[in-house]
């Protein structure tokens, strides 16, 4: 640990590419901090980026990060804050031109290192030979780097860290690990420090941006976002700066806590295998959570690679519909457009849609307004000018009362993500340094495959998923309506019981789910089984459910396949990241005991 530190604090500036740019200043002027940390990279970000940089060679990283140094890099200096980004997307040494350019304008000299290795696109001819299957034309392919990188830039003296593609988590891992002094082997450390990294990478989500009690959280305007209080032990507090507005309690650390992890025992990182199932959330104050119990085991010898591709060309248009019965009209409108396109295509000799997904938004059957949604992917572009041309008439063949076309929806390029992994000694990740030097940190090597199978499938964990996540024990769904235990009891919806925030990986959805008492686990235990959770959800869902429980936070985690039509870039639905699952299995009806009050303030 560095002299003098016992506590190391930093800010969460940046969720996503594009977030706002009100993060950093507010963090700078109110958050106390020693690192301001962003985080700009999704799959589809990364194609995007690829997609640039083949137009502009010294295009391919989130611009937004230059645009928010241009006011912000002087004063972060000055205070003595570090600023760890992925900002560098495809092209870190362009990120890393930009920078500079930008501070010697200002005046100013900061120290910057860039981590690169990432990037596998040159390994792609020999995997393919090696028999991985991989997409013929591949637009970007990078492994997802941990934190060592990010250490030795620091400990090189490093004012700012740009990086390539690493997990969201490691840049603030990265800078823990620096601070403390922490080894490759602490693995309750890392689990640790990626907690606290994971809690507040997605920007406001961690400080009450997207929270179940919505109402709950003040100031919208002027939300917080997070702040990670960080100690040796690795215990942390979760807050956000004074006088801001958001919601810092231990029901939204859960949320976060569960979001898109998986299995809450086996989180894969590049760093760590981590275990949260036993961690703990106690308030620590007003706006303050004490986040414990975090732990750790040898991560697994691969890194997970993931991949874009282009697969032919998708489009999606949008009709408002409003009077009676507007969600019939909706629906037919859409039936009409399929039509009457394919006809057009068969005329021109074109092939039928590759897929199409229509959704109907807003009112139901009777009187009121409906959006129609319909998504349409086909490998020819030629076939999707013609649907995009075919939307308008809309307003004059069909529906009473359809307005709001909001003009011919454009055509582009279907972006598909593939992932794989990728054994770390295929790659060595460079350190830039300020200095001119180049570093190699060794990587996080793991267990070898075979002692993964023995980690995970032969020796007993500290916590397993429960009896009924999907390992083949029948497990029956009670029966309330019938019987001397059903007297009295009646339905109410989920949301009256649990908190529940939803997210993506792929085409599968990671579902938590919070017990808002916890004397209502038993009854969520029995009644909220992957089976049931399958029913609710069976017109989204066509794949397998398995649960997962986090006995420190009275916690389910569901892990849902098959549920978002592909997932992503991939997918045609109106929620393509599965944002609103959780909504929609808030609404499942839970049978309650004749003396339940809700659990909802």
């Amino acid at each position: 640990m560095r002299a003098g530190r016992n506590h190391v604090r930093i800010g969460g500036a940046s969720g996503f590419w594009g977030d706002s740019a009100l993060g950093p200043r507010q963090l700078l002027d109110g958050g106390e901090l020693d690192y301001l940390v962003f985080d700009y990279l999704a799959e589809l970000t990364m194609s995007l980026l690829a997609a640039a940089r083949r137009k502009q060679p010294e295009l391919g990283y989130a611009t937004d990060f230059i645009d928010v140094m241009r006011d912000e890099l002087g004063d972060a200096l000055a205070r003595g804050v570090r600023i760890v980004a992925n900002a560098g997307g495809i092209n870190p040494q362009g990120c890393a031109a930009a920078l500079r350019a930008l501070a010697a304008e200002q005046g100013l000299a900061p120290r910057i290192a860039v981590v690169e290795g990432d990037d596998v696109s040159a390994l792609l001819p020999a995997l393919r030979e090696e028999g991985i299957e991989l997409p013929a034309t591949v637009l970007s392919a990078n492994a997802y780097l941990g934190a060592l990188p990010i250490k030795a830039a620091l400990d090189a003296g490093a004012d700012v860290v740009i990086t390539g593609r690493c997990v969201d988590s490691a840049v603030t891992l990265g800078a823990l690990m620096h601070e403390f002094g922490w080894s490759a082997d602490d693995y309750d450390l890392l689990a640790a420090g990626s907690l606290a990294g994971h809690l507040i990478e997605c920007g406001c989500q961690g400080s009450g941006g997207l929270f179940t009690d919505w109402e709950e959280v003040p100031d919208w305007a002027n939300s917080g976002y997070p702040v990670v209080e960080c100690r040796a032990d690795g215990s942390f507090v979760l807050g956000k700066p004074e006088g801001t507005g958001g919601l810092v309690s231990p029901a939204v650390a859960a949320e976060q806590l569960l979001y898109e992890i998986g299995d809450p025992a086996r989180y894969l990182l590049p760093d760590v295998v981590c275990d949260f199932t036993h961690v703990t959330l106690m308030k620590d104050g007003p706006q303050r959570v004490l986040v414990q119990g975090a732990r750790g085991n040898a991560p697994t010898s691969t890194y997970k690679v993931s991949a874009t591709y282009a697969d032919g060309f998708r489009s999606a248009a949008q009709l408002t519909v409003v009077g009676h019965d507007a969600g019939r009209k909706a629906r037919r409108s859409a039936d009409a457009i399929l039509a009457r396109t394919r006809a057009m295509f068969a005329r021109a000799g074109l092939a039928d849609y590759s897929a199409t997904n229509m959704d109907v938004l807003g009112a139901a059957e009777g009187f009121g307004q409906a959006v129609m949604w319909l998504a349409v992917a086909h490998p020819q572009r030629a076939a999707l000018d013609i649907f995009a041309r075919e939307i308008a008439p809309a307003g004059t063949s069909w529906a009473p009362g359809t307005t709001g076309f909001g003009g011919r929806p454009s055509v582009s390029p279907a972006i598909k993500q593939f992932s794989f992994l990728l054994d770390k000694t295929r790659l060595q990740p460079l350190v830039h340094l300020p200095d001119g030097t180049t570093a190699q940190p060794m990587s996080h090597l793991g267990v070898t495959p075979e002692m993964r199978h023995e980690l995970f499938c032969a020796t007993p964990l500290r916590s397993r998923p429960c009896p009924d996540s999907g390992l083949g024990v029948p497990v029956m769904t009670p029966r309330w309506d019938t019987g001397p235990a059903g007297a009295g009891w009646r339905l109410v919806p989920l949301i009256e019981l649990a908190w529940a925030r939803s997210g993506d990986k792929g085409d599968t959805s990671n579902i938590g789910v919070i017990a808002r008492h916890p004397d209502d686990l038993p009854l969520l235990r029995e009644q909220l089984t992957p089976e049931a959770v399958a029913v609710h959800l069976a017109d989204k869902v066509h794949g397998a459910v398995t649960r997962y429980e986090l006995p420190g936070i009275q916690a389910f985690n569901f892990v849902c396949e098959q549920a978002l039509g592909g997932g992503g870039m991939a997918s045609l639905r109106h929620d393509p990241l599965g944002k609103g699952m959780a909504q929609w299995l808030l609404a499942m009806p839970v049978a309650v005991p004749p003396n339940f009050t809700s659990r909802r303030t």
